[in-house]
């Protein structure tokens, strides 16, 4: 199993804190994103490497963050080559890049830079591998549907955590379950990305290959427990700081 990260968006939402600086690179609660992410990865057991994947902007920075970085996993950083967020590939096209780069004959856990939450991510390991050849998203419950319009992808699912429903920042959502931006992918789905985006009207965000793919295979979500950020813009940012001085026992 291989873990890919994806940062090689551009932040445009987090200017100007993200003009000359990945957003994966800002601290909250004192450390960048990026670290709190790998030191979750790396505790996952039969992990193989790290794959974080950037672009041409901001390669620079994030090699030598990789350099600098005690990592107990081999660590990868891949430049996709785009230039602005004009060019830039999308997340499936990034995540099609990532396998093909790295030769990935491997499951891959995929993950979001822009993440940051307290709960482990072994439980969610698990709970994927045990649905065999199935796909796993990671699900956050925010219990109002209405705080979902037009912000997340919100995901349906049945008394077995069947996903079987999902849309892409719906005006008027139907569930409060909503994607995190972590997801569990066997090896033998990885043949669908190629079909996907081959397709005309594929779109970039991960919900929109989600709900492609469910036509194709089984999906599963997973719910998450504790908190979450989704450090979209600068508010977002600044609640996870303020949270986590203010936490007795913050674990990211």
């Amino acid at each position: 199993m291989k873990a890919v990260i994806l940062a090689a968006g551009y932040a445009t939402r987090l200017y100007p804190l993200t003009i000359d600086k990945p957003k994966c690179l800002l601290k909250a609660g004192g450390r960048t994103i990026l670290d709190v992410l790998c030191d979750k990865l790396e505790a996952v057991h039969d992990l193989e490497e790290l794959i974080v994947v950037t672009n041409a902007k901001f390669f620079g920075q994030l090699t030598e963050w990789g350099k600098n970085r005690m990592s107990r996993l081999p660590l990868r950083v891949l430049n996709d080559h785009t230039i602005s967020n004009e060019t830039r590939l999308g997340a499936i096209g990034d995540l099609r890049f990532a396998i093909q780069q790295s030769g990935a004959e491997a499951d891959i856990l995929m993950l979001a830079s822009d993440n940051l939450f307290d709960a482990t991510l072994s439980d969610f390991v698990n709970f994927a591998q045990s649905k065999k050849d199935a796909v796993s998203v990671g699900l956050y419950d925010i219990k109002d549907p209405k705080l979902a319009a037009k912000k997340f992808g919100v995901l349906e699912i049945d008394k077995d955590s069947r996903i079987i429903g999902i849309e892409e920042k719906p005006e008027f959502p139907k569930s409060s379950f909503i994607g995190m931006g972590i997801y569990y992918f066997p090896k033998d789905s990885l043949t669908y990305i190629q079909a996907y985006l081959k397709d005309p009207n594929a779109q970039d965000a991960p919900g929109y290959y989600i709900r492609w793919l469910r036509e194709r295979v089984t999906i599963f979500g997973f719910r998450f427990s504790g908190l979450w950020y989704d450090i979209g813009n600068l508010k977002a940012l600044e609640d996870a700081n303020r949270d986590y001085k203010t936490r007795t026992n913050p674990s990211f």
